[in-house]
């Protein structure tokens, strides 16, 4: 089984980017070939986030249901992208979907495998 970290913002991609994420991450993977995990720190951003008004709080809502899907997995670190970073490098996920850049970098740096938006309502895996 691959076990694929996510993001705050790869949960929230259906209403920011029009990616259906997990429909993505089987035809990437293979239908049920994968296990879904999010750092603690990710659950509460998305809760923080949803409870504001606009956009972002309604794509953070959507993600917040899409967390479900998601085995929580509990940090010592409180910032989210600290705690993925943390996580991966203990080797917790063969992949993290991630379209933030900065992350993306820092994961690449640490020879973890990451998933991105590639074209418009794409996902597409970099390799280190």
């Amino acid at each position: 089984m691959t076990t694929v970290g996510m993001d705050t913002n790869a949960l929230m991609m259906p209403v920011e980017v029009g990616v259906r994420v997990f429909d993505e991450l089987d035809r990437l993977l293979g239908p049920g070939m994968a296990e879904y995990v999010i750092p603690r720190p990710v659950a509460d951003e998305l809760d923080a986030l949803s409870a504001g008004s606009g956009e972002e709080a309604k794509a953070a809502s959507v993600g917040k249901d899409l967390a479900n899907r998601c085995r929580i997995l509990e940090t010592n670190e409180s910032y989210a992208d600290d705690a993925i970073v943390e996580l991966a490098e203990d080797g917790a996920f063969d992949y993290v979907v991630t379209n933030d850049r900065p992350l993306r970098d820092r994961l690449l740096s640490r020879g973890v495998r990451v998933i991105g938006v590639r074209g418009t309502n794409r996902l597409g895996i970099t390799e280190p």
